[in-house]
């Protein structure tokens, strides 16, 4: 009789041959008709399979992230049982869950259709209806393979012939329909909500390998019930609406083109936003004590062989032969292996450079050493999007040289600027993690339980609740992950702070200690943005493109109603940018409804509506973006420049001001 614990501590004994199902019912009626799957000893295992051993059991239910799991691979097996009945002869072949949703690989000659969407939703609510169970069965090898050949399924027959000879084979079946499947599932179709949506098709090549066969394949999504299926229909539409490639465009702030795949062309507007940016960060770095410097792209190969990156991410570097002429009438010629240099990938190596240039000792640390550093990285085609994963790249960068004594000051230091950083751009809904020792990594248990403790200390020092993400960190030592939610719920992962003891040690970096004897300095890799695209690209989405005053690329529009006004609005431009203020004139022979639109489209955050009236009594009628209607304020010019030019200085500017003014 198997003993099974429950999650409260208490402990039963069951019948040979009990299943997670009647667990569940001898808990309580209610919990075996939520009941979708049962978790024993970690594992997740159908409701109907027998336990034939005791051990740690969990109910799973819809609420459970396995459970919502779950239904999603559910809702992908009836997608292929309703596309194979409504298209015979359309192959199946894969079809895992994803983040909010599955998907479907299919090999078929004709081409689908959104258009047949809603044909197939129609047909996978009606095997929902069927309510038949899935069933696990256990096949030999040899006839799961001649079953699936026999019936044309020669994807799944590959499938089979390429799994170890250990594995289990299992099918499961649903009414008639079957699938090669590990599982678990649903006890049957019933049981999966009709709270699903076919979202897009696209094409994907079989195993991913472009010499392989096209397959099409079906993407969506599936909720525990129709009201967070509506919840999510609606973020999905709102992020459509905030995308940044399509804001970007729209708003004349970059584009990209495949000539240039991975790489951002950034328009002047895009380019104010950049450069505002980089002006802020650039005086939190001098106010928190770094020195900033410039290092070169291209580096020998001997400085990432040195560090380790050669070996773990030589296939993301891109490679350049340095040709070295052997006499002027030869030419260059190339002069092997030992001879390539790379596009860096990241600043460190070239920053301990710097380090080791001279003698250091330990009363010149820290050394807090920033770079706007353009990187490279040779992420695949089909990896790159929009800002948010390029090719190059401009990371806000930095290292700290520190002795061990150090690393809790200079973390929390780290800690204090990147929270000031966030709330000034009003993102505050930020999650922290400390990343701990993964299973591969470098060096001995004690360093790691020293080097995780003081980021621990760090965090509590400052005031921040924290989670473990156990196994997370880098080979090299353990890190601070930050988790943002932004506007619409979604979580992004910006800036990072990583503790190394590793590549001081392999690059030789050494500082003369109080002893007089060499040591090692303890590195901090940390980024606030992390990369300046994709930074952008978050701040374009969570703001819808409406930026802040002082982000804005243009801050104030001065309209005229008529031609009469023309040279009060230049004058009037002129006087806002003495102020401070990136102003235009709109001086075109245009209604007025018709340019406050079109600003109000282009997100301008102020319009200065100027007309007769306005030039003889030197006022501006200023609208503001999202105040909707015909809301405007009537202001004397030099006073609206004053008290606008002070509006729109930058977060830090702003402070120092009014401590300037207290």
């Amino acid at each position: 009789m198997p003993e099974i614990r429950f999650p409260d501590g208490a402990a039963r004994s069951f019948p040979d041959g009990v299943t997670g199902l009647d667990i569940a019912e001898s808990i309580s009626k209610s919990l075996a008709k939520k009941a979708l799957a049962v978790e024993l000893d970690g594992e997740l295992r159908d409701l109907t399979r027998p336990i034939e051993t005791g051990g740690a059991i969990r109910i799973i239910t819809a609420k459970d992230p396995e459970g919502l799991d779950l239904l999603r691979h559910d809702a992908a097996h009836v997608l292929a049982q309703a596309v194979q009945e409504l298209f015979p002869g359309t192959q199946v072949t894969i079809g895992p869950t994803i983040e909010d949703g599955f998907y479907y690989d299919f090999a078929r000659d004709e081409p689908f259709s959104t258009e047949d969407f809603e044909k197939i939703e129609k047909r996978m609510a009606e095997i929902v209806d069927r309510d038949d169970p899935l069933v696990r069965e256990v096949w030999e090898r040899d006839a799961a393979i001649a079953h699936f050949k026999s019936v044309g399924e020669h994807y799944k027959a590959e499938l089979i012939e390429g799994l170890p000879e250990s594995e289990t084979i299992t099918v499961y079946r649903q009414g008639d329909w079957l699938d090669l499947c590990r599982g678990p599932h649903l006890p049957s179709t019933g049981k999966l909500p009709k709270a699903f949506k076919l979202t897009k098709l696209a094409g994907a090549y079989w195993r991913g390998d472009p010499r392989n066969p096209m397959l099409q394949r079906i993407y969506g999504t599936a909720w525990a019930d129709e009201k967070d299926l509506k919840a999510y229909l609606q973020r999905v539409e709102e992020a459509e609406k905030r995308d940044h490639r399509r804001l970007g465009r729209e708003l004349e702030l970059f584009h990209l083109q495949p000539e240039a795949q991975g790489s951002v062309f950034w328009h002047p507007k895009g380019f104010l936003v950049w450069r505002a940016l980089e002006g802020y960060i650039r005086r939190q770095q001098d106010a928190f004590g770094y020195v900033e410097v410039k290092t070169p792209q291209l580096l020998d190969s001997k400085f990432w062989e040195q560090s380790g990156h050669w070996s773990k991410f030589r296939e993301n570097m891109f490679v350049v032969p340095d040709e070295i002429p052997s006499t002027e009438e030869e030419g260059p010629v190339l002069t092997g292996e030992s001879d390539l240099m790379a596009l860096k990938p990241m600043n460190c190596p070239a920053h301990i450079q710097i380090f080791k240039q001279g003698v250091k000792s330990y009363r010149d640390l820290p050394i807090r050493m920033a770079e706007f550093g353009c990187c490279h990285r040779n992420e695949a085609h089909g990896a790159l999007h929009g800002l948010l994963r390029v090719r190059q790249m401009t990371q806000d960068d930095a290292h700290i040289f520190c002795r061990d004594d150090q690393v809790v000051d200079e973390t929390r230091l780290f800690l204090e600027m990147f929270k000031t950083v966030y709330d000034d751009f009003g993102l505050t809904d930020i999650r922290y993690y400390l990343a701990t020792r993964p299973e591969m990594r470098a060096g001995d248990d004690a360093t790691w339980d020293r080097a995780e403790a003081s980021l621990a200390e760090a965090l509590t020092a400052a005031g921040l609740e924290f989670e473990y993400a156990e196994g997370e960190g880098a080979f090299y030592g353990p890190k601070l992950e930050f988790h943002l939610t932004d506007a619409i719920g979604r979580t992004w992962q910006v800036g990072t702070l990583q503790l190394d003891y590793v590549l001081p040690e392999r690059l030789d970096a050494a500082y003369v200690g109080e002893d007089g004897q060499k040591h090692r300095p303890v590195m901090l890799h940390r980024a606030v943005f992390g990369t300046f695209e994709r930074f952008i690209g978050l701040l374009v989405e969570n703001y819808a493109g409406a930026f802040p005053l002082w982000l804005a690329p243009v801050q104030v529009v001065v309209a005229t109603i008529t031609d009469d006004a023309a040279a009060y609005a230049e004058e009037a431009a002129a006087v806002l940018r003495a102020a401070g203020l990136r102003a235009e004139a709109d001086l075109r022979n245009e209604k007025i409804n018709y340019k406050v639109r079109e600003h109000s489209a282009a997100k301008v955050p102020l319009i200065a509506v100027v007309g007769k009236r306005e030039a003889e009594e030197r006022t501006l009628a200023l609208r503001r973006f999202g105040e909707g209607g015909n809301k405007q304020e009537i202001v004397a010019l030099d006073d609206a420049a004053a008290a606008l030019g002070a509006e729109a200085l930058a977060p830090d500017l702003a402070r120092a001001a009014r401590e300037t003014a207290g």
